[in-house]
């Protein structure tokens, strides 16, 4: 698995998620629950994984949509 996003934005969390499911890219949340820790503030970023295999092709999808990788 390789990290595809971070953001403290549920938003674009949840934009990714849709778009990448539309293409049938398997993706995979991590720090969904962090808030818990932070005290639901909204410090700590979530994380977006996916497979090796279609890291390549899921970046391009998000950049298609505008969506900055942070990079």
């Amino acid at each position: 698995m390789k990290e595809l996003l971070r953001s403290t934005d549920p938003t674009v969390i949840a934009y990714a998620k849709a778009l990448l499911d539309g293409e049938d890219i398997e993706v995979f949340e991590m720090d969904v629950h962090m808030s818990v820790l932070e005290g639901s503030i909204g410090i700590l970023p979530r994380r977006l994984m996916v497979a090796d295999r279609y890291h390549f092709q899921a970046e391009a999808v998000l950049r298609d949509n505008d969506i900055d990788l942070g990079r």
